[in-house]
């Protein structure tokens, strides 16, 4: 049983809304009890191994708290995190896998040191601003200095980037195979740093604060001075030599996020998105540039499959440079690959369960509609994979399309709406407090209607017309937008 009902979305796109209904449906599949392996609400969440095991891996549980969040309560956003905490060795490691049965780690010979990518302060960030919780905060962070200790110990190169093998970065057949110092990585320590300093600033340690600075500036210097080329107006892999690789992979986006390119830089970038030569496929984005010889129109795997998580990632770059209305077109135009995509159900599932129209995919064709192809492995890709098609069903959905951007510290939420549409959310819980914001056209106008159990403060956002924001007290009250 649900402890509470999932906020419901509004949109004009009906088939939007059940995409969106369909991911929490779904996502009780992919949450199991860690003994019997049956789905339980209060289980770790994972996809389950071909072979039978239940393995917990760190890359999927971090990108699954952006979307946990959002769901009222009814699943806990940082349980997965806690079993990754649990298991901290006295190095400060902790793996990038699990075996849930056994609570072993899982390592291989591409990755024997079981180094996953370091996004843990990032996730930790986002649930303190959608859940308030300080004391959380406080005693995570020992966990999360260790665990940097650790990255910086163990990887940390003369030239000051890190070291570490492909396997690392779970782009398991990109032709990124000479790669020593890969972007991804790198780029993902620049965040943790960022986000730790965050951290830091809220629990006012200005010696932690000063510490993650230093290191993001330094990081984010040979970042830019080391993998940044001028002609080719992107971030590349370097060898072994501290050669730049000529491929560029869809990771090439991620010095976006932790804000490393300066303007001229990020335009630069940014204008990948729209090249049909390199990024601006049909379905965005591609994780491979459509001019590499080892591009796939059918995907094939990290040869050019559009991932969610990755497309994820570009998306919240975008928004670091106040590109929202570029963010939200690439969102609407993705989502509407993966609603296309949603594949009719069998005969049989359908007549067992009507409201069923098919599945999700972890990933899709960059240039037609339908899941990713691999001729090497027929499993692949994973459907009713909500544990990465959250992120754009439920995450994108609420804080790119609607547009609803929460912070429960501040007490703020900011509606960024780069037109007015009919659309919104109704009963979405901050902490002990139930919102609903709802916009409609009435023959006075564009009519936003909020309704919240407690003050909190709305800023209305209509972006590059106007701007406004204003005190919202308990109870129900509206406002029209050509008043504000």
């Amino acid at each position: 049983m649900r402890k509470h009902d999932f906020p419901q979305i509004h949109f004009y796109d009906q088939d939007f809304v059940d995409m969106y209904n369909q991911t929490w449906a779904w996502l009780q599949n992919c949450c199991v009890d860690r003994e019997s392996g049956e789905p339980s609400e209060d289980g770790y969440f994972l996809y389950p191994e071909s072979d039978g095991r239940r393995v917990i891996d760190q890359f999927d549980s971090i990108f699954s708290t952006f979307f946990l969040v959002y769901s009222n309560r009814n699943y806990s956003a940082s349980q997965n995190l806690d079993y990754f905490y649990s298991k901290q060795e006295s190095s400060g490691a902790i793996r990038w896998k699990y075996d849930l049965k056994s609570g072993l780690p899982i390592c291989s010979a591409e990755n024997p040191e079981g180094v996953g990518l370091p996004l843990f302060a990032w996730a930790e960030f986002n649930l303190y601003h959608k859940g308030a919780s300080k004391r959380r905060v406080k005693e995570v962070m020992p966990t999360l200095t260790a665990y940097m200790n650790w990255i910086e110990a163990a990887f940390r190169q003369p030239n000051g980037l890190y070291a570490t093998p492909l396997a690392a970065t779970k782009m398991f057949n990109s032709p990124r195979g000479s790669v020593r110092y890969p972007v991804d990585f790198n780029t993902a320590v620049a965040i943790d740093a960022l986000f730790l300093a965050a951290i830091g600033d809220v629990m006012n340690d200005k010696d932690v604060n000063f510490r993650y600075k230093r290191l993001y500036f330094s990081l984010k210097t040979r970042i830019n001075s080391q993998m940044w080329s001028n002609e080719t107006s992107f971030y590349h892999d370097l060898d072994a030599d501290g050669n730049r690789l000529p491929h560029k992979t869809i990771v090439g986006f991620w010095p976006l996020l932790a804000e490393i390119p300066y303007e001229e830089r990020a335009e630069q970038l940014i204008s990948h998105l729209d090249n049909p030569a390199t990024f601006g496929t049909e379905h965005p984005f591609p994780t491979l540039s459509a001019n590499s010889i080892e591009f796939s129109e059918s995907g094939n795997g990290f040869c050019g499959s559009v991932y969610p998580v990755f497309n994820f990632m570009v998306i919240k770059g975008l928004e670091r440079y106040q590109r929202w209305d570029v963010a939200r077109e690439y969102a609407l135009r993705h989502l509407y690959f993966i609603l296309d995509s949603f594949s009719p159900a069998s005969a049989q599932e359908q007549e067992q369960e009507q409201e069923e129209k098919g599945d999700l995919w972890e990933a899709y064709k960059p240039g037609g509609v339908g899941p990713s192809e691999m001729p090497a492995d027929p499993l692949y890709p994973r459907k009713q994979a909500a544990l990465s098609v959250g992120l754009s069903a439920v995450t994108v959905m609420i804080e790119n399309v609607v547009g609803l951007v929460v912070s429960l510290p501040r007490k703020t939420v900011e509606w960024m709406i780069p037109n007015m549409e009919s659309m919104g959310i109704e009963n979405l819980a901050l902490k002990r407090n139930l919102i609903t914001i709802l916009s409609n056209k009435s023959v006075r106008g564009w009519e936003i209607k909020v309704e919240s159990e407690k003050l909190f403060y709305f800023t209305v956002d209509v972006i590059g017309k106007k701007k406004k924001t204003l005190p919202i007290p308990a109870g129900k009250c509206s406002m029209f937008l050509e008043k504000l």
